[in-house]
This record gives structure tokens, sequence and C-alpha cells, in this order.
């Protein structure tokens, strides 16, 4: 089967120079593309100079617009997509790869505590871990790591769903568990990475957040309007056994209540009938219809 290697790069000349020669001497006949998000560096010369093909944005469109756009235009049945800042090993492709072949619809290259740039932000991607684990009801190891592998006509699936920011390999995990396709994980260790990082803790941060509770929605919806309907319920029966023993009334506010813990877990049955919608007839995953 074909391999294809996709590495978005934004500024990333420094890194490309000694990555692009290890990618090429362990996987010679594979094709490799780096997509060039509005570098202001060498970055476009250092892929040619290494015989990688280049897609150029105009300007930055951000880093899941670049992994759409390699995406696109590869032809590889398998796509490795892998960080172009020296984070991670090539060496670690073959482990995702030998994964894949298990039967597997994608691998992902699972952190150890030790490679985060932070412990604050290991602190909030385990945070993360957890809370899509349940949203999904699997064990996710490591929901933003952007180095996998997995194969095409499964991930074409799903271009639609991914940001152009931050952080396609969030949207992707979910999206393939919630889709019922096979994820499994391999660890890594994370090289520190070469050059400026273009994520920013408190503003991605809350982006994840959100795309986690977007996919959460978009797949399981009753797994969040349930929850928010019992609290409803909850609070408004407690309201009504408080006013009930001072006064042996029916508050206004234990109507409201009740009223809205019906209305919120009704909108969660018709967005439960709506995401239905988004499955597709098989052969309909032809990478031009995204």
């Amino acid at each position: 089967m074909k391999l294809s290697i996709i590495l978005p790069a934004k500024n990333e000349a420094r890194s490309l120079e000694t990555l692009l020669p290890e990618i090429r001497t362990l996987y010679p006949d594979a094709e490799l593309i780096v997509v060039d998000d509005g570098s202001s560096d060498d970055t476009v010369a250092v892929c040619h100079k290494h015989k990688a093909s280049v897609l150029s944005h105009p300007y930055s469109m951000g880093n899941g617009n670049a992994i759409k756009s390699g995406v696109r235009h590869a032809s590889g049945d398998i796509l490795v997509m892998m960080d172009a800042d020296s984070q991670h090993n090539p060496s670690d492709i073959q482990a995702l790869l030998d994964k894949l072949e298990q039967g597997y619809d994608m691998v992902v290259g699972a952190r150890d505590a030790g490679s985060h740039a932070s412990p604050g932000r290991y602190i909030v991607n385990n945070l993360y871990n957890r809370l899509s684990s349940w949203m999904v009801n699997h064990r996710i190891e490591d929901l933003t790591s952007g180095f996998r592998a997995v194969r095409a006509h499964r991930f074409r699936e799903f271009l639609y769903l991914l940001p152009n920011g931050f952080s396609y390999p969030t949207t992707s995990t979910m999206a393939f568990f919630r889709a019922g396709y096979s994820v499994t994980y391999s660890p890594i260790v994370a090289e520190r990475r070469i050059g400026k990082s273009h994520i920013r803790l408190i503003r991605d941060g809350v982006r994840f957040l959100l795309i986690i509770f977007k996919i959460s929605t978009l797949y399981s919806p009753l797994k969040l309007f349930v929850p928010i309907a019992i609290a409803h319920l909850m609070v408004g029966l407690g309201y009504y056994a408080y006013t009930y023993s001072i006064s042996a009334r029916l508050s206004i506010m234990t109507v409201f209540m009740l009223t809205t813990s019906v209305i919120i877990f009704l909108i969660g049955l018709v967005s439960e009938q709506i995401t239905q919608l988004i499955y597709r007839p098989p052969g309909n995953t032809d990478k031009d219809a995204n």
C-alpha cells in the first residue's frame, strides 16, 4: 500500500533541514508532502532541496487547513501526519504502521508525561483526555497528539469537520471513535521542538475545549443534554421540597426549572436524530468530495 507522509509547516526551515533527510532515508518510496502555511523563512527552499513536494498557502490559514490541503493532494492509501518541528521521531513511524496492519483504522502516537512542553500543559491535556473519554465511551490516551497514521479513505470522511486552526487531532480522534472506527495508541517520546511554538495555552486551550463539546454534540448530543436536563430537574424538585416545607406551595421557579428540564431533554432527543444525517453511504468518501 502506498504511503503518504504529510507535514504542516510554518517557518520550520531549520527543523526541516534535518527532518526531511531522516524521513527520506527511512521511507525513500513514500510520498513526502510539506504544506507551507504562509512561511516567511526558507521553508520552501529547504523542501525543494530535499525533494519533498510542497503545497504553499498564500498566507497562514491554520494547522488544520494545512492538514486538509495535504490530505486532499495525497495519493497514498495510508497517511502519516506529523509535526515539522522535529518533536516527532521518524523512526516511530514504523510502530504506527505495524499497529495499522493489525486492522486498526487509526493509530495515534501517545506522548508520555515527560514529552509535554510544561507541567501545566500536561495537566490540561490529561483533563481533556478524561473528558473526551467520557464523551465517546472509549479511553483516549492523547487527544491532542498530531502524530498519527490513518487509512486515507476513513480520514477523508471527516475532512469537512476539521477546523482550520487547532486542533485537527482532537476533532479527528473523537470523530473516529463516535463513528465506530477502530483507534489505538502507540507510545512515543516527543522531543523539544526546534523553533517557536504557535500554540497559545489559554487561547487554544479554550478552543480545544469547545471542539470537544462540538464533536460530542455532533455525534452524541444526549451525553450533554441529559446531564443538563437532570440538573435542572433536581434543582426544580429540590426547590419545590424547600418551598413546600415552608409555605406548602408550588413556586413559579419550580415550574420553570421542571419545564426547562423537559425542553432540554426533548431538544437532546431531536439532536440525536439529526446526528444520523452525518453518516454517509459507503463509497461517498472520495477525496474530491471534500
